[in-house]
């Protein structure tokens, strides 16, 4: 089912209009639904799908001469074996006719072949930019993909556009399981985050029995699905590991994280600034402050997996779900909460929840924390989130506690508790019914 990337597919058709060669850069990572987007924007479209494969650059010549061949209706293609003549062939033979060729997972040709982008250049300069040619070179691996943009690629310059592909927002994620509750939908959010891949394989299971059938049995894809992206991506899967375990067992600040890991301040700077670019880790300053931030686990199914899978392998190798479930289910409902404020905290952030807000960040000091501080155009909007079905006397016993939190800021103020259920909401509060009306 495809669902959502309304934005991409804008951005796509727009480019398609414009006149003259296009070279557009597609990517984002493995499993967010590139393959989709771009096969859905080809529709009714002439041109080419190519998925490359790390198998031999002669035999991915081969195959695309194949499709070149299919596509100009011309069988000299098939005899080519070189990359940079087929696509001047192609340039002779398409003239001013508007053509779409898409080179998927092109990263793996780029390690097959290391003067690939020089050869595109070349081809680009002398025969590709003065057609017609819509050309999308699309990849998994982020890190790659972005040198092909640096200043000191081959292909400088001649990009007309890109597009990093994110995961699906809440809303999306409602779209695709329109039959389920909204405290369904936030726990598929918790666990599964917004990869669309990840999504479809837990379609026709409830939480807790996709985490025990396809994250705990050994065999499944999911796994040992972070282990196999960090290895695909990274030279130090081992130190990468390490530090991600860190942060799921609460270790969020760089002291912390220093302690904990044993590495020297300068080298797990490094590590981070890694783990940020490939949007697996994320930094956050408490409001109104310009140091003493902390990290966290950006990725909701790293965050769940290295939180829950990573520390109980040993058992699971030997085929012990049933013991590692009892272990997990008495912390689920604290990691759903924790995931909660996350995504109120995306929503305010998305405008999905939207009070004409500028600014959105979480605030802590000495032990006191407020889960977000929003910045509103003539006041600051408090907002404490919690995951649990309250009477109306909690809920104002919490606002309440709210309230004197933020006696230490000044100007005029606003209070907001929003949770999983309140009995007799008064207009300060919210809860899920209210957050289902705003995503679906």
């Amino acid at each position: 089912m495809f669902v959502n990337r309304k934005r991409e597919l804008e951005f796509l058709e727009r480019k398609w209009k414009e006149k003259g060669a296009q070279l557009i850069i597609i990517y984002g990572r493995r499993r967010i639904g590139k393959t989709m987007l771009l096969k859905e924007f080809l529709k009714g479209k002439k041109g080419v799908y190519f998925l490359a494969t790390a198998d031999s650059m002669g035999e991915n010549v081969k195959e695309l001469a194949e499709k070149f061949s299919e596509l100009a209706g011309k069988e000299y293609f098939r005899e080519v074996r070189d990359f940079g003549r087929l696509f001047r062939y192609l340039a002779e033979e398409i003239g001013n006719e508007k053509v779409a060729i898409v080179l998927d997972e092109f990263q793996y040709l780029m390690s097959l072949e290391p003067g690939i982008l020089s050869a595109l250049q070349k081809v680009w300069d002398e025969h590709l930019k003065g057609t017609e040619i819509f050309l999308v070179l699309c990849g998994s691996s982020i890190g790659m993909m972005e040198r092909i943009m640096e200043y000191k690629s081959p292909l400088y310059g001649r990009r007309t556009g890109q597009w990093k592909v994110e995961p699906f927002d809440i809303k999306a994620i409602a779209e695709m399981f329109p039959e389920r509750s909204m405290e369904e939908v936030v726990k598929i959010y918790a666990v599964f985050g917004g990869v669309p891949f990840y999504l479809d394989l837990v379609k026709n299971l409830s939480v807790e029995k996709a985490i025990r059938e396809k994250v705990l049995r050994k065999g499944e894809v999911l796994y040992e699905e972070p282990e196999f992206l960090l290895r695909e991506e990274l030279r130090e899967p081992r130190v990468y590991k390490l530090i991600l375990k860190g942060l799921a067992l609460g270790y969020e600040t760089l002291g912390e994280l220093m302690s904990f890991t044993g590495l020297e301040r300068g080298n797990i700077s490094k590590y981070l600034d890694v783990l940020e670019r490939l949007d697996l880790v994320g930094y956050e300053l408490p409001y109104g402050k310009r140091k003493r931030g902390r990290y966290y686990i950006k990725d909701n199914f790293f965050a769940f997996w290295f939180r829950f899978v990573y520390p109980n392998l040993g058992d699971l190798e030997l085929g012990l779900v049933d013991e590692v479930w009892e272990r997990v289910e008495r912390d689920l409902n604290a990691y759903y909460g924790k995931m909660f404020e996350k995504l109120i905290r995306e929503m305010l952030r998305l405008r999905i929840l939207d009070f004409g807000q500028k600014k959105v960040a979480r605030w802590w000091h000495k032990g006191e924390e407020i889960d977000a501080i929003v910045e509103l155009k003539d006041s600051l909007l408090f907002v404490e989130i919690k995951w649990s079905e309250l009477k109306r006397k909690d809920a104002e016993r919490i606002l309440e506690k709210l309230k004197e939190k933020a006696e230490r800021f000044e100007g005029k103020k606003r209070f907001l508790l929003i949770a999983k259920k309140i009995k007799k909401k008064d207009e300060d509060m919210m809860d899920l019914d209210d957050i289902e009306g705003l995503v679906r």
